[in-house]
């Protein structure tokens, strides 16, 4: 690989008077804007370790993928869509709602955005409720409340190629319902005998009504294949270690919480027809086959597959369904787990931020390979640990760029290869290559009262632990020639921060 040589002082100089002597243009301050279009490739770099920001752009290299990164402040209203120099192509503000969690950037130019609200019910984490969608000019073109005191939307949501939407929900059991199912209350935390329920994860796909609500036209519930080894007096009692592919009630072997399962991200791969889950709650990553009808769903057969809604795969934790050893953990309550893109390298590959919870003070962004064909059938074995046995590329960090975000945080790949990983709870983006090193690297500057001063300290979140008030959920880096942009002069305005 060719590595970027500095300049030397005689370059540096005769650089500096053709910029300044031969163009007839004045220098522009640092804070003022300056002009850029969806053509424009040339990047703006900053040396390493010159940088005295504390916020915004502290690093940008020429190895940085060329593109427009998508960002929404857990704690604010505004979403943004900023160059590789840190300033604003482009701003959707109208929302009343801080993001509830994940934002996307249409290739029809608008924005798919889930909302923060107070509901009814909650699941301590990740609060959603609500989906909007805005046009380009910031207009609410579809709105959907989704949040009752029996079920909620929350952290995720995905636009399907039909125009339907996937989502994240919990949904309410209470004590007698959780009892009834196998589930032994010995190992329910507290908060579950307190509350008098349980807050499992379902998935639904929604047929937006144009402009207000929708129509839920499939469903599927973990609640529908549990199995368990404590109540031989319930239906789905069985042997754990013979059905990896049913969800076993006691979960990751430790004390059960009310948001039991905790999905965090919900991904589609058309190709298949198959959804990737991530269940924090079980250090896993699940995949279940789409091709089924609501019917199918809730039984073991039918669909592409003829499994019904039973699981199709998982990775992470063979704790979950009674195989293996503590050394054959994968995740450590993980964020985000993605297919990787056709156009990327690594394509069909996963990957995920190991946020690393019970391993240690540091998270990792992982990619591993899948046990799956060319037509998307896996191998999954009853009493063995479904492969792969480890990562096929991971990035740690280093003890001058540590990464490690307890909770929040994802990490995608892009075209060139490189990796965009956002560590959420420090509002920290960061580009890597496939070797770890840092090509690009940015600090959210806006906090729950708006863009923040350079210079200023970031305030911590007095409610989170460990977490800034900076914080973000996920970003995306979209290419110069996405389809968003068609017809439209981007044109580089101010930095984020003021």
């Amino acid at each position: 690989m060719k590595t970027n040589k500095p300049l030397n002082l005689i370059s540096k100089i005769t650089l500096l008077i053709v910029m300044c002597g031969l163009i007839s243009i004045s220098c522009k301050k640092s804070d003022e804007p300056s002009t850029d279009t969806t053509t424009t490739t040339d990047p703006v770099v900053t040396d390493p370790g010159t940088s005295t920001n504390n916020m915004g752009l502290i690093l940008n290299t020429t190895k940085a993928y060329q593109g427009y990164l998508l960002f929404a402040p857990k704690q604010y209203t505004a979403t943004y869509l900023i160059n590789n120099d840190g300033r604003i192509m482009h701003q959707w503000s109208a929302s009343k709602y801080p993001p509830g969690q994940s934002v996307y950037l249409l290739e029809s130019g608008h924005i798919l955005r889930s909302c923060m609200t107070k509901g009814k019910l909650s699941s301590g984490g990740g609060e959603g409720g609500r989906i909007e969608e805005y046009d380009w000019d910031d207009n609410l073109v579809w709105q959907l409340d989704f949040s009752t005191d029996t079920y909620m939307q929350h952290h995720d949501i995905r636009r399907l190629p039909n125009g339907n939407i996937l989502m994240l929900v919990i949904e309410k059991k209470t004590y007698a319902e959780c009892i009834a199912a196998g589930f032994n209350p010995a190992k329910f935390q507290p908060d579950i005998a307190q509350n008098g329920m349980m807050v499992p994860d379902y998935v639904a796909e929604i047929k937006p009504t144009l402009p207000i609500g929708g129509t839920v036209v499939w469903e599927w519930h973990t609640w529908d294949h549990l199995i368990q080894d404590f109540d031989a007096t319930k239906l789905n009692y069985g042997v754990v270690k013979s059905h990896p592919e049913l969800v076993d009630c006691a979960g990751d072997q430790k004390a059960l919480p009310s948001f039991w399962n905790h999905m965090n991200s919900i991904d589609y791969n058309p190709a298949f027809d198959q959804i990737a889950l991530s269940v924090r709650g079980n250090s896993e990553v699940w995949i279940i086959d789409h091709s089924t009808t609501t019917a199918e769903a809730k039984g073991h057969t039918g669909g592409k597959r003829g499994k019904g809604g039973d699981l199709l795969y998982r990775w992470g934790n063979p704790a979950c369904y009674r195989t293996g050893t503590v050394s054959d953990q994968r995740y450590f309550q993980q964020h985000d787990v993605e297919w990787v893109k056709s156009d990327c390298p690594g394509a069909g590959n996963l990957t995920c931020f190991d946020n690393g919870l019970g391993r240690g003070d540091y998270s990792t962004a992982e990619e591993f390979t899948p046990a799956v064909d060319a037509n998307g059938n896996y191998t999954m074995v009853a009493g063995t640990v479904t492969g792969p046995a480890t990562y096929t590329w991971f990035y740690k960090g280093t003890t001058a760029n540590p990464l490690y975000s307890e909770n929040i945080s994802g990490a995608n790949r892009l075209p060139n290869g490189n990796t965009i990983i956002c560590s959420g709870t420090v509002g920290q983006f960061i580009e890597v290559t496939s070797a770890g090193e840092i090509v690009w690297k940015y600090i959210c500057p806006v906090s729950a009262t708006g863009p923040m001063t350079q210079g200023a300290t970031i305030p911590t979140d007095a409610a989170r632990a460990g977490e800034l008030m900076n914080s973000v959920f996920r970003v995306y880096k979209y290419p110069l020639d996405y389809a968003a942009y068609k017809g439209r002069t981007l044109t580089a305005g101010k930095k984020v921060e003021n």
